[in-house]
């Protein structure tokens, strides 16, 4: 490279970093001041660095092909920035996007006021009624949902995490738990200000006080004497999954609806955002989130059916290990769990198969299923070998599990990948469901094989989220619209 080159290539990222930094404080002032999340192709750019910022505008060059600059992002904040919004989620690339492909003589500003003409706030307008929420329970999913709620802090404020749960152990109980929550070994540090208030038994989490309650039993506690009411408790511990059980928190003053974060039994809806939300009423006094592997694979299946048509499948789930193994080998009820589970590859079953058609009817019986736990902590991989109704090769797949990644309904549920180096640990905090690996895809004729890795904690913390917001009625309006 000669130095011309090197100072050519260098300069030109350093405008572009520039501009990313410009971007940092509008993102802030739209999220904090308006509610208004912004985000990149799907990617967040909310309470993200500059360098998260310059990554996302690299994704879209990758997978979308089309030119997209921070410089291009910039504008559009600047211009939105002059607008008054009400509470919305804005994708500042697929508006410019959008922008430089329309007809027409408009400035951007012009522009931008009839896309989100929606998006204006009316003088009618009602502030939206902020929700508590109780997680139940303090563990892996708790603990990554507690960092997602608390991440809200300062915007999007449908939602506020009022309380945690948990039995009281020896020793410094309250210390202890504000560590976990704190530092993690497989998703790192919050990126966020954790302190504790001994003497109120709570949590302080960037400035905002989440209450610790110990108790045995959920019928007991009464979350009024904490001026908690109406809320919502996510039920973590997946210690009940039938209504008998769920129905004990509802039994507790100021508890209006429970959602397990674990597959339901029985008439109890479970519930794979994306796929089949919409049966979600206003009555449901208990919901399921279903499973980590149901939310994976659900959203790929369902496209592939409503394209090609699913004839029938086989789901292989390659798992991380859980804290239902053992480290080594010990007792354990369940077949061969009882392994070391840093040592052994564990053959076990697993329901994700048959719980798909709860909340995709369509594939009823066509689905069967296994799985391998094996010694990783974190980030799973779902190998579907499907036979379809209509013919498809490896490009025309892989070009229409792209479409629904980055334009569909789907975008939150499904993410994807091109990359030739990809391994499990490069997934880890990814917000999607389910991310399909596009170079591992295998198709021939009516049949093809197709791999979906999931962070079966953050990913599956991700959509329980959604359905959080949607039953406390605080899921944000997306511009610009799906056409």
């Amino acid at each position: 490279m000669t130095p011309d080159i090197f100072d050519s290539c260098s300069k030109n990222w350093e405008e572009r970093e520039r501009a990313a930094e410009a971007m940092v404080p509008l993102v802030g002032t739209l999220y904090r001041d308006h509610s208004v999340e912004t985000s990149i192709f799907g990617r967040l750019i909310v309470k993200r660095t500059v360098n998260d910022i310059m990554m996302a505008h690299e994704f879209v060059q990758q997978v979308e092909n089309v030119t997209l600059s921070p410089f291009d992002s910039l504008e559009v904040l600047q211009s939105l920035s002059g607008l008054s919004l009400a509470p919305s989620h804005i994708d500042l690339g697929k508006l410019f996007v959008k922008y430089q492909s329309h007809d027409g003589d408009q400035s951007l500003t012009d522009f931008l006021k009839l896309e989100l003409a929606d998006a204006c706030i009316s003088e009618h307008q009602e502030a939206a009624e902020i929700k508590d929420v109780v997680l139940y329970g303090f563990g892996r999913i708790g603990r990554l949902l507690a960092r997602l709620l608390c991440d809200r802090t300062g915007g999007g404020k449908g939602i506020r995490l009022r309380a945690i749960v948990v039995r009281k152990g020896k020793g410094n109980d309250l210390a202890k738990r504000a560590s976990l929550l704190m530092k993690d070994s497989v998703h790192g540090s919050f990126k966020g200000v954790v302190n504790i208030d001994e003497e109120n038994t709570s949590i302080i989490v960037n400035g905002q006080q989440i209450q610790v309650i110990y108790s045995e039993s959920p019928e007991t506690i009464d979350y009024t004497a904490y001026g908690i009411d109406n809320a919502v408790v996510v039920d973590n511990t997946g210690k009940w999954r039938d209504e008998e059980g769920l129905s004990l928190h509802l039994q507790a003053k100021g508890i209006a609806q429970v959602l397990l974060t674990a597959p339901a039994k029985g008439s109890i809806k479970n519930v794979v955002h994306g796929i089949n939300n919409q049966i979600i009423e206003d009555s449901d006094k208990i919901l399921s989130a279903a499973s980590c592997t149901t939310n994976a694979i659900t959203p790929v299946l369902k496209a592939m059916n409503d394209k090609f048509g699913v004839t029938n499948g086989h789901v292989e789930t390659v798992h991380a290990y859980t804290n239902d193994q053992n480290l080594i080998d010990n007792y354990h009820k369940g077949d061969r769990r009882g392994r070391s589970a840093a040592l052994n590859m564990v053959l076990t079953e697993t329901g994700a198969a048959k719980a798909v058609s709860k909340a995709l009817p369509e594939m009823e019986g066509k689905l069967t299923g296994s799985s391998v736990r094996v010694p990783t902590p974190n980030v799973s991989l779902a190998i579907l070998n499907l036979t379809l109704e209509q013919q498809a090769d490896r490009d025309q797949i892989n070009d229409y599990m792209r479409y629904i990644a980055l334009h569909s309904d789907l975008q939150k549920q499904v993410d994807y990948s091109n990359s030739p180096e990809a391994v499990s640990s490069d997934f880890v905090g990814t917000r999607a469901a389910g991310i399909f690996d596009a170079l591992a895809t295998i198709a021939n004729g009516n049949h093809c094989v197709l791999y979906v890795w999931y962070d079966n904690e953050f990913g599956y913390a991700c959509q329980v989220v959604r359905i959080l917001r949607q039953i406390t009625h605080a899921t944000l309006p997306v511009y610009p619209v799906q056409e």
